[in-house]
């Protein structure tokens, strides 16, 4: 019987959210070093069920059948990797080694939608606090924001510019720390981004408004709370590419885990559910355990996806 893969998280993407709405296709980038230190060849894992990722620092890249990558729209994190238009940091956004009065912010270079690199901006005086609303000057991935040093402006509406803010984490990428303990630390694109996101419960899906509880592309032993990219689709069974292109409660999957899937699409929505009380929708579908035997986090000993097991 084949597994869900422990560390699964199909890709996110983050670009600027704009009010739930897809930015403008960005192309997906490949080749880089994962977290543990081991070299990536460009494309993905081919031992488990796409879609999968490489963790890339916190960067995770796409799978698509036969793991090759192409362009797409997303909201959560994107892989910028190979970008032309990207810019050398100007700063550290560990280290905040920027003159007094300025933070290192992360922005998006030329007319990429992705925070891609680093500037020093300037800090507002009385600047809003982890959880205050704040607002963006122009675009949303222009690093300028009304938060206070140590944290930025996300989940901006683009219609108001307005968002709310989230603390950086501190300490290293190596070890990272986030001051709120119901938070953790999420290193993504390319380490441009390091954001202290709210832990969730996949089953309860217990994230504010209608973000979405996904697994963070981190840690596989951690859900965070991640931007609903699903638009228009992201029912059971519709097609998906990226983690958070599935509505609420479901995740983009190996499409051969439910016979009502296209065999043929990149992933799948499918529901995560509950071992000790399944309810699956799909034909032969059972809850299979998310984690294997012996390496259960605590708090997710119950969680599974529905899945029609094969082998």
């Amino acid at each position: 019987m084949r597994r869900v893969r422990t560390a699964l998280a199909a890709t996110l993407a983050v670009l600027a959210c704009e009010n739930g709405k897809p930015a403008a296709n960005p192309t997906l980038g490949a080749g880089t070093t994962s977290s543990s230190g081991a070299s990536e060849t460009g494309n993905t894992e081919t031992a488990a069920p796409p879609p999968q990722t490489t963790e890339t620092g916190g960067t995770t890249e796409p799978a698509t059948t036969g793991g090759t990558t192409g362009e797409t729209t997303c909201n959560f994190i994107c892989e910028t990797t190979g970008e032309a238009n990207s810019e050398a940091p100007q700063c550290d956004n560990w280290g905040q080694d920027c003159p007094v009065g300025q933070k290192c912010a992360a922005y998006a270079t030329g007319d990429s939608r992705a925070w891609n690199s680093l500037k020093c901006v300037p800090v507002q005086e009385n600047g809003g606090q982890a959880g205050d609303p704040c607002t963006v000057e122009g675009s949303s991935v222009s690093g300028i924001d009304s938060c206070a040093f140590g944290s930025m402006c996300w989940n901006v509406d683009s219609d108001t510019s307005q968002g709310m803010c989230v603390a950086l984490c501190s300490g290293s990428p190596e070890a990272a720390e986030c001051l709120d303990p119901s938070t953790t630390c999420v290193i993504i694109n390319d380490g441009m981004l390091n954001l202290c996101l709210p832990q969730c419960d996949p089953l309860l899906q217990n994230c504010a408004s209608s973000d979405l509880c996904l697994l963070s592309p981190s840690d596989a032993n951690t859900f965070v709370c991640a931007l609903d990219a699903s638009g228009d689709t992201g029912a059971v069974f519709d097609p998906c590419e990226f983690a958070n292109s599935c509505g609420k409660g479901l995740v983009c999957q190996d499409p051969g885990f439910a016979a009502e899937c296209d065999p043929q699409a990149a992933g799948c929505c499918l529901p995560y559910c509950d071992t000790t009380a399944p309810d699956c929708p799909g034909k032969d579908q059972i809850c299979m355990p998310w984690y294997d035997p012996g390496a259960v986090p605590p708090g997710y000993e119950n969680l599974g996806l529905c899945a029609r097991p094969w082998g």
